[in-house]
């Protein structure tokens, strides 16, 4: 299974990303050890996430979730 997710990091903002093993992703972000994005911004909370049986379709996804703004990610999360 291939995930996109988004996580809130502590200074609050919100990085996005997929994955094949979501929980090991998640480990690596709050080690210090995830993106470069989060490194220096851990702890970071999964808030959202979809499961898609491709990684072509997890990426696609991740992809459309990277264009929103602020506010339709906040939307998104808060469904």
């Amino acid at each position: 299974m291939n995930y996109t997710y988004i996580v809130q990091c502590s200074d609050g903002t919100f990085y996005t990303g997929w994955t094949n093993d979501l929980s090991q992703r998640l480990n690596a972000h709050n080690s210090g050890k995830g993106a470069k994005y989060t490194r220096n911004r851990t702890p970071v909370v999964l808030v959202y996430y979809e499961a898609f049986l491709t990684r072509q379709e997890a990426m696609k996804r991740e992809y459309s979730i990277k264009q929103l703004s602020r506010k339709e990610k906040l939307a998104l999360i808060n469904f």
